[in-house]
């Protein structure tokens, strides 16, 4: 009875928003489940033949008109991107349970999907009145998406021409352990902040705006940047991509270095020797990155 009770608490706190991109997602990941449905195996996506792409697509059409049909326009907007990335992760799925070459690439896909998705759920429970559609960071930046580009790109041609580069399994294992890590160490920092997060930096301290230093934020200055920095290598050791490998290392951790300059501007201004004795005992947790050099 208790635990009904909680998950009852938990559902309500999610909101219209949070909800409806919860069940829409569910739907989206529920194309996993066509091989049982059509009896097939579940290397569904790699199989020839139209037979299991034809029913991907008569998926896809079902669900959208469905989501039409439930939600009003404002919901609908939610509803599309969270069933898009469900979809994603079910694919993903159906991939990674088969023996085909793009068994790994299916590990990668289950990844990225789960990551952005769980960054709109997971505002949508800590700060819904910074929850927008941007909470999935689908739209994060023109680099951020030229670089998921050319991951892809880089696995697709090596795939072709070294094909044996994409079986080793250890090394795609490293990498999704990496994955795992990341994203975790990134969601537990967004949750022990609470209200406190947001995607953007804020310029203004709200009243409610505290300085947190407990749990992961004992750890690192800014544990949901070091999070995200190594799932995104992560995801490029999962794919066994070289040169995206050293790209993307380069190119987070330039990112990072001038975004937490950026922060800790604003931080300072607002906590003063308070967050200056905070920097001084905690590191940053990426490497060769200490942050804004500046004293009261």
């Amino acid at each position: 009875c208790s635990g009904a009770q909680a998950a009852g608490r938990w559902w309500r706190r999610l909101g219209r928003e949070g909800r409806a991109s919860l069940c829409s997602f569910l739907l989206g990941a529920s194309v996993a489940a066509l091989p049982l449905l059509l009896g097939s195996s579940p290397s569904l996506l790699a199989a020839p033949g139209l037979r299991g792409r034809l029913a991907l697509a008569l998926h896809v059409a079902g669900v959208n008109a469905a989501l039409l049909l439930i939600y009003p326009r404002p919901l609908y907007k939610i509803a599309v991107r969270a069933c898009f990335l469900g979809f994603a992760f079910g694919c993903g799925l159906l991939l990674s349970a088969g023996r085909s070459a793009w068994r790994h690439f299916g590990w990668y896909m289950c990844s990225l999907s789960l990551f952005h998705y769980s960054e709109y759920l997971v505002t949508a429970i800590n700060n819904p009145r910074s929850l927008s559609l941007d909470s999935f960071l689908l739209n994060h930046s023109f680099e951020y998406n030229l670089a998921a580009l050319s991951s892809w790109v880089e696995f697709t041609l090596e795939k072709l021409f070294f094909p044996e580069l994409k079986q080793i399994t250890w090394l795609s294992t490293v990498g999704l352990l990496m994955v795992i890590f990341g994203d975790c160490l990134r969601k537990a920092a967004m949750l022990t902040a609470g209200s406190n997060f947001n995607h953007i930096v804020q310029n203004e301290k709200s009243d409610t705006h505290t300085l947190v230093t407990s749990g992961v934020y004992g750890w690192f200055r800014h544990p949901s940047y070091v999070g995200w920095f190594y799932w995104s290598i992560g995801t490029q050791v999962l794919l066994c991509n070289p040169i995206c490998v050293v790209g993307y290392a380069l190119a987070s951790w330039r990112f990072f270095r001038e975004r937490i300059e950026e922060e800790e501007i604003t931080l300072i201004h607002f906590f003063g020797e308070e967050y200056l004795e905070y920097k001084r005992k905690v590191p940053s947790g990426l490497p060769f990155i200490k942050g804004v050099k500046l004293e009261l």
